[in-house]
């Protein structure tokens, strides 16, 4: 049986929106066109896909089956198309996910030894937010990212790049301040919550950015913690940085979609496994120092 993609992305607007009326205008068609499409779909696959009432339109067990199926085949679709229309442009370039102050410090050595690298392709640095390098790779806005863990697996294959400590973001003014380093205890922080802790922290003031986050650090208001690197990155008069002792080290990993061929990525991995090893930056002991 081969479904027309047109149809399936008809049945995502409509469970997306649980509602016909505003799933055609998403889509910009007429109403009732989009309910004969619905009905056909239906009708070809041979199962219903909502309960429709007067007032809600609901899904299905068969429909929502389908709708978890449909929704990451579509985002490969379209993921495939973007990134063959960029494999035939008379300029090519490799479309790398980072952001900003969060490469370990890396990016430019990276940039320079890729360069080098046999099957090497031009790079392009696409910037980007806090914990959106996965959807990037999946929808083929970029072909390889540069970030820490934690991230989301789904469809991305990874290499760690570096090990690196992370320290305690504190008011200048607070007690552990005074101390060489501290323990995860001292924070309130238990080992399990290390990886999540400043993602946590910017959801749960508000803020949209580690710039914010710190602000609101100097400001007494929480502490954080931070890879090494990126606290380098953010001086802060009213901030200070300390050791933590107990902390798992912070993992900078390099990853690209599942099962690419790409040659310029696996040069761009090669790469960054080389310029962490010229740093010391990728076994556990330079991370425990």
């Amino acid at each position: 049986m081969a479904v027309e993609s047109r149809s399936l992305r008809y049945f995502v607007a409509v469970a997306e929106e649980r509602s016909f009326t505003r799933a055609a205008g998403r889509l910009g068609i007429a109403g009732p066109a989009l309910s004969r499409a619905i009905r056909n779909l239906e009708a070809e696959i041979g199962v219903r896909l909502f309960e429709r009432s007067t007032r809600v339109v609901e899904l299905t067990e068969p429909g929502a089956t389908l709708l978890a199926q449909v929704q990451p085949a579509l985002e490969a679709l379209d993921a495939a198309v973007r990134r063959a229309a960029r494999a035939s442009a008379p300029h090519r370039s490799l479309l790398l996910a980072v952001k900003a102050d969060a490469d370990g410090g890396l990016l430019e050595d990276l940039l320079t030894a890729a360069a080098t690298e046999a099957g090497a392709e031009p790079i392009a640095v696409r910037l980007c937010g806090w914990r959106e390098h996965t959807r990037l790779l999946r929808t083929g806005e970029a072909d390889a990212a540069l970030m820490f863990e934690p991230y989301d697996p789904d469809g991305i294959d990874a290499d760690i790049v570096a090990l690196e400590p992370r320290v305690a973001a504190l008011p200048t003014g607070h007690a552990l301040t005074a101390v060489s380093r501290v323990l995860l205890a001292d924070l309130g922080i238990a080992p399990e919550e290390v990886d999540e802790r400043a993602e946590h922290d910017i959801n749960a003031h508000g803020v949209h950015d580690l710039a914010q986050l710190l602000a609101l650090v100097g400001l007494g208001t929480t502490t954080t913690v931070l890879p090494r690197s990126v606290a380098a990155r953010y001086p802060r008069p009213a901030v200070a940085y300390v050791p933590i002792e107990d902390c798992p080290p912070a993992t900078l990993v390099i990853a690209w979609p599942e099962r690419s061929r790409s040659r310029g990525v696996a040069a761009l991995v090669r790469a960054a496994a080389a310029v962490a090893r010229s740093r010391g930056m990728s076994t556990a002991a330079e991370a425990a120092r």
